[in-house]
């Protein structure tokens, strides 16, 4: 038996510690976790014959989900005139007139964009989704030739805690804010996707096909990924 509430910081790769605060109960029959926005902890009850190694691993195997309470519970990002938003990696700054024609054109470190000011988000998220699902259908036709394998269909949406997934009929949808992401956190993510095409377990072929569809540098992306995402979860949002 060990103490109720014994805290202590999870590493996540997150970029900061999460700090977690194990809670064995009796009348608890599975576990749980769930985010304290006002202490900034993560609660994590759990019945009392699991183990502290156990409860934890456990804890770590939603860092998914983690990641994305803590990227909603910071200040949002929103597209509005003169702020600084990452393109591939690259921070531009969103300049607005309403003469200047609607569509968004990148020019340099600028993003310009005219029209309404209230349209201005709308029309700077239609912008990226685009740029996003150009990019990385590229990227697919790439990964798939060399993995010898085809996508049925390839879309960008805007998951909550995930990245990318890949259907058993061949579908790969990932995520539009990868396009804020450096080239090689993305191609990192569809890479992962397209080895699912393939594989659709984490098993050691699968992490193979991965790491040579890849190459050198997957587990610096992987990283990456985990310091950058909270942030560009809250890109965009009016919250």
């Amino acid at each position: 038996m060990w103490s109720n509430g014994r805290s202590e910081a999870l590493s996540l790769d997150l970029g900061f510690p999460v700090q977690i605060e194990v809670r064995p109960m009796r009348s608890a029959r599975r576990l749980r976790l769930r985010f304290d926005e006002a202490s900034g902890t993560l609660k994590l009850t759990c019945p009392t014959r699991t183990s502290h190694r156990a409860a934890l691993a456990w804890a770590f195997d939603q860092r998914d989900w983690i990641e994305a309470q803590f990227a909603s519970a910071l200040p949002s990002e929103p597209f509005a005139p003169g702020a600084m938003i990452p393109i591939e990696g690259t921070e531009v700054r969103l300049g607005w007139s309403e003469a200047r024609p609607r569509s968004p054109v990148r020019d340099g470190q600028d993003l310009l964009c005219g029209g309404p000011e209230a349209g201005l988000p709308r029309r700077v998220e239609t912008y990226l989704k685009r740029l996003a699902l150009e990019t990385m259908s590229r990227e697919v036709d790439e990964f798939t030739s060399a993995a010898g394998v085809k996508a049925t269909s390839v879309s960008v949406g805007d998951a909550g805690t995930r990245w990318g997934s890949c259907s058993s009929q061949g579908r790969i949808r990932l995520n539009w804010r990868l396009i804020l992401a450096s080239p090689e956190v993305r191609r990192y993510v569809v890479a992962h996707e397209v080895a699912h095409l393939k594989h659709l377990d984490h098993g050691p072929e699968f992490k193979a096909l991965e790491a040579r569809l890849f190459g050198p540098g997957l587990s610096a992306a992987k990283a990456a990924l985990r310091r950058v995402g909270p942030r560009l979860r809250r890109i965009g949002r009016r919250r």
